[in-house]
């Protein structure tokens, strides 16, 4: 018999950071991405959230170290995220504000397409 995985949904980043992030760093504090490893892509979907009235999924090949800039962010009351369009314009995909575009490690993405 297969186990079957819930992918958790939070009600907004701070839930998602504080919900999920904050213990799997403490359990696993050598972890740097979300997915416990050093390299490759990943399409695995390790969580969702709702920021601006849309559901938003949190890739497992993310970095830790981005979570962490944009929940500062969010405690400091500063707006963390732009929400850029995709190049192929069906979806939409957030970067963290003042951070570079290339190389960002922050794989977070509109969980459904744009209609």
């Amino acid at each position: 018999m297969s186990t079957v995985n819930i992918i958790p949904e939070y009600t907004d980043y701070k839930a998602f950071y504080e919900q999920a992030v904050l213990p799997l760093k403490e359990k696993n504090p050598e972890y740097i991405r979300l997915d416990g490893k050093l390299k490759g892509s990943t399409r695995n979907v390790s969580a969702y959230f709702w920021y601006k009235e849309k559901k938003w999924k949190v890739d497992a090949d993310t970095y830790i170290d981005r979570l962490k800039l944009a929940y500062e962010s969010v405690n400091t009351n500063e707006e963390p995220f732009i929400i850029k369009n995709r190049r192929d314009g069906k979806s939409q995909e957030l970067t963290i504000a003042g951070q570079p575009v290339r190389d960002n490690k922050f794989y977070v993405y509109l969980a459904s397409p744009i209609k």
